[in-house]
This record gives C-alpha cells, structure tokens and sequence, in this order.
C-alpha cells in the first residue's frame, strides 16, 4: 500500500486529467451498457414475445415505469413501422451507442497516455536531479551499472507495468460497477451467486501474484549485475586484453546472465499464468450462472424469462474481460511494484550534503582556509584524525604521504564532497556548512589525477559550468594551459568533439584541457590533485609548465605524489594515519633526517 501510495504521489500533478478520464470510462460504460441490453428488444422480436401495451401508466419515478415506459413507445413503433423497420431502429441505436462507447473510451485512453508519459518523464527526472545531489560516498558504495539500471530498465518497467495497469484500473472497475448495478436489477438472485464466485477465484489469482514481486525484484537485482559487468569490462577492456583474462570475464558474465534467464523466466511464466488462470476460472462462473439461471427460466419466473437470461449472461460476459483485465494489471503492477522499491532506494536515500535554510552568500575568498579539530570516518574507521590547518591567502600547499593516509579526504571536505563528522572546515572564519553551495563551489577550481572530460567539443568542455562564455576567453585559457596548438591541429578545431571520456586524446592532452577548464572558471582557489603522475617526462614538461601558470596569485592546495613537484610549496603537510605528523618548507622538513617526508623524499630519489 506504500508503494501505490507512492505511485499516487508522482500522478498527483495530473489529478484533473485523471478526473477527466474517470468521467470518459463512466460514460463509455453507460453507452455500452446501453448497446447490449439492446439485444433483449431484438431478441423478443425475434421469438414473437413482445407484449402490447395501451399506455405507460402514471409517471413515477421508478424502474416499473421507465420499463412500462419503453415497452409502450416500443410496441407503438412496431405497430407503425412493423417488425423489420423496429430491427433496423434497434440496429441504428447499437451503432449510435457504440459510436459514442468507442470515441469516450478514445478520450480515456488518450488522457492516460498524457499521465503515463508526463509521470515517467517526471520520474527519471527526479531520479537524476537526486543523483546530482548524493554525495559521492554514496557512489562509492554502488555499482554504475546497477544505477544506470535503475533509471533506464526499472522507470521503463514501472511504464510497461505499472502505468500502463493504471488505464485498466481507471476504466475496468467503472464497466463493472455499472453492469454490476445493472445485474442486481435484473436478477438478484444470480447476481449474488456471480459475487460469492468472482472473489473466490480472485484468492486463487492472488496468491499466485503475491510471489511475482519477489521474483521480479530478483530479476531486476540481477540485471543490475549484469550491467555492472558489461560496463566493467568496456573501462577494462585494455587490462583484460593484458593479463589474458577473456575467459575469466566470460565465465563471470555467463554466470551472472545464466541466473537473469532462470529468474526472468520465472517471473514470465508467472505473468503468462494471469491470462489463461483468470479466463479458466470465469469460464466455470459463467457455466454456473447459466445453469442456474436457466433452472429459473424453465422454472416460469416472471423475473427471469429467456430473452432475459441471454441479455443477463450477455452483459455478464461483458464483465468478464474487465474482470479479466484488473487481474492481469495486479500481476503487472505486483511485477512493477519490485522496480518502484528500487527506484525509491535512491530517490528516498539520504543526502548527507545539505544545504543551510539561510545560507551565507560568500562571492569572494579574502583572507584564510582553516581546518580546525577535523575528524572523519569511513564505515566508522577514522580516515582523518583532529586535523587543524590554516592556509592563508595566496599560499601554495601541499600535502603529502603514503597511499590511504587521507589526502584526497582532506581535500573534498573543502567543496563539501563529504562532510567532516566532527571538527569545522572554515573560509574566512565561516563554517563551509553555512555558505550556500553553489557559492562555495564557484570559490574554487577542482583539476584531479584522472581528468574528466565529457564527449563534446573542446569548447564545451574548456567552458564547462560558465553560462555564456566568449570565444577570446576560451582560447585564452587553452593558451595558458598549452592546449591551443593541439586543438587547432584537429579537423574542425574548438568545435572538435573529444570523444567518450575524451579517449581521441592522449593523457597529456586530457589533463591540459582540465587544466584550461580550471583557468576559464577563473577561481581564487585551486584543489589540484597531483595532475602529473601518469605522464611521460614531455607531457609532463607542458603540465607543470600549464599548472605553474594557473597557481599563479591563487592559492593553492596541492595533493602531491611526486615531491619533486611540491618543493617551493610555501607549507608541506605530511599526513600519516590520518593525521598532520609534520608541517614545513622542503628544507625544514629535509632537515628531520628521521622525519616522515625526508623517508619519502629518500624513497622517491632512489
């Protein structure tokens, strides 16, 4: 019930269609209704029963006049235009009736296409505007493929399940209860017996559905995996190649898709059995209410003579595929319901970056960064351990030390990428909690180990993030970063496209056009994460030479792997363990011979 509930909350925006397409079934429902208790008139014309009536009677509002009513205009008509004219007049009302059943069915089902399409968009759309907002803990903890899975197959299947189930839930139940009404008018008696059948075999078809939402949430899970493992082989694809590891990976997809087919054959089976199950079981309620029915009819009842019957069966049967169809819409939406609870795993998780209801505006850095009393936790592990660091205006540092002593978590505490579970991160004595994010965010300029690029133009990726940038800036910046040459060698220049991940470019290249990236959103601080590493010696030559040129009159934080690249630092952080063990100039802390950073600075020189 929390998940229809949910569902309800995303088609709220669209009530009054909804309404619209209520009021369009309840009428369609009326003139089909209509339409088939024709088939009483017809049939007693047919078998020589009609009845003569003089006159109609005194008006009453009651169903014995509207029938006396009927009868009497009914009997005139076949007095004046005979038998065969009454047939065509019967035949000419089914037609107009059915013509007005099928164009309100139209204007039901064209307002639930309008729901199905605007709730899915809305839908994908908030998942990814959640996505956007996740801290990236959240990423590190999930699996692309299965995320790419939840907004693509998971938002599909609620669509193919359960938005499409929804147009049989709005227009089914209006047929029913207006026949239904109809039933008991005619025939209580049997109308009684189709009520006590029609809900045991619904038990019957509900209990085989129950086990559908399990099995479908299995199925999804799966898929997932499966993703995971085509988009871990595609960023693999080298290494795999290297070490000879076809066979590894092919055994590892054949397992993970070996178990997708048996589930999802499962689940199929399942979805399949609704059809047949539900058409079987009224098959043997409409062979009872015949033979009851018909027991009535022979018995002479007033109330049930034979023309009577086959328009009671008639409109009885026309139950059935309604009946037929809710059915099949609970075995799509229980199979639905399994990617609703996925998709609300990522739209309800938690979004440990918020921001402050007042939130400070800081378009300026003037004077200092300072970490002051830093913890954080990782699966309740310290990774940093009472950090306290001032960094004033202007000042390059760097910040050293083995792998996982907690360099890179220092550093995103700064943009809020994580948040410190004890301790403040401050800018100019302002808590980072305070100022509104997307200030913050613009203060400084982010250029990682791996850079990033999006598969667009050169253009677009130098002038990510600013609204309306100029072309003299754009090449200004790629000047600076040594990008220029490169890009005007390529077929269309700025408005060349890089390629996915920008793999038409070579790791130099790429780290140039971050680099250029940083420069044209012109920030006052600079979180570099050691941009040389993986470069060969020229690359590297036009990195640092690029680089130099950024940090100029910035200040700058520098997580450094080479130390030859970090020795006019103004301040060298050593971390060990997650903590600050020492702070310095190259040469003070080269004077600890027994210290942490002369230990590293003597490893890298051998």
């Amino acid at each position: 019930m929390d998940k229809v509930r949910l569902l309800l909350k995303y088609i709220s925006p669209y009530k009054w269609t909804a309404v619209k397409s209520v009021i369009y079934n309840i009428l369609s429902a009326v003139f089909a209704l209509i339409s088939y208790t024709l088939a009483i008139p017809f049939l007693k014309i047919l078998f020589d029963r009609v009845e003569s009536l003089p006159h109609p009677g005194e008006f009453t509002a009651s169903l014995e006049y509207l029938n006396s009513f009927v009868r009497y205009y009914f009997t005139a008509l076949i007095d004046k235009q005979g038998e065969s004219g009454a047939l065509l007049l019967i035949c000419v009302v089914f037609i107009i009736a059915s013509f007005f059943k099928n164009g309100f069915i139209f204007l039901a089902n064209n307002s639930m296409a309008y729901i199905r399409s605007c709730t899915v968009r809305d839908l994908r759309k908030k998942m990814y505007d959640k996505i956007l907002r996740l801290p990236l803990s959240f990423f590190s903890e999930s699996r692309k493929g299965d995320i790419m899975t939840r907004i693509s197959n998971d938002v599909q299947e609620i669509e193919l399940s359960v938005m499409s189930s929804l147009t049989m839930l709005f227009r089914d139940p209006m047929y029913i209860l207006i026949f239904v009404i109809y039933l008991f008018v005619s025939s209580y008696q049997l109308s009684l017996a189709a009520l006590i059948l029609l809900p045991l075999s619904g038990l019957l078809i509900g209990k085989t559905s129950r086990s559908l939402r399990s099995s479908s949430l299995a199925g999804q899970q799966h898929l997932g995996s499966l993703l995971s493992v085509v988009e871990e082989t595609l960023s693999g694809l080298r290494i795999i190649k290297g070490f000879n590891a076809e066979k590894k990976m092919q055994n590892q997809f054949r397992d993970t898709n070996e178990r997708y087919a048996k589930i999802f054959k499962r689940v199929t089976r399942k979805n399949y059995l609704a059809s047949p199950l539900s058409e079987f079981l009224s098959t043997i309620v409409v062979l009872v209410l015949m033979y009851f029915g018909g027991m009535l009819a022979l018995s002479g009842s007033t109330n049930m003579t034979p023309d009577k019957l086959i328009a009671f069966l008639i409109v009885f049967s026309q139950i059935i595929p309604p009946a037929k169809n809710i059915t099949t819409a609970w075995f799509n939406i229980q199979k639905g319901m399994a990617s609703i609870d996925r998709i609300d795993q990522i739209l309800e998780a938690g979004e440990k970056i918020s921001e402050n209801p007042n939130p400070v505006s800081k378009t300026h850095f003037e004077d200092s960064i300072e970490f002051k009393d830093v913890w954080y936790a990782y699966n309740s592990e310290p990774v940093l351990r009472n950090i306290n660091l001032k960094i004033k205006k202007g000042q390059t540092v760097a910040i050293v030390g083995k792998s996982g002593a907690g360099k890179s978590t220092l550093a995103d505490l700064l943009p809020r990428f994580i948040e410190a579970d004890r301790g403040t991160v401050m800018i100019d004595g302002v808590d980072v909690k305070d100022i509104k994010i997307t200030d913050l965010r613009y203060l400084m300029g982010i250029v990682s180990q791996h850079p990033i690029l999006f598969n667009t133009t050169f253009t677009e990726n130098i002038a990510f993030g600013v609204e309306e940038p100029e072309k003299e800036k754009i090449e200004n910046a790629a000047r600076i970063a040594n990008a220029h040459d490169f890009i005007m060698e390529t077929e269309n220049g700025y408005d060349n496209y890089v390629g996915e991940s920008g793999n038409k470019l070579s790791g130099g290249q790429k780290q140039r056009i971050s680099i250029a990236r940083a420069i044209m959103a012109n920030p006052p601080i600079l979180v570099m994460d050691e941009a040389t590493s993986a470069l060969d010696t020229e690359s590297e030559r036009l990195v640092q030479d690029a680089i130099l040129k950024l940090m100029k009159n910035r200040t700058s934080i520098v997580i450094a792997h080479r130390l030859s690249t970090i020795q006019n630092a103004d301040v060298i952080v050593v971390l060990d363990n997650g903590k600050i063990v020492e702070a310095g100039t190259h040469s003070e802390l080269m004077q600890k011979k027994n210290g942490v950073y002369a230990k590293l600075h003597s490893y890298q020189a051998i």
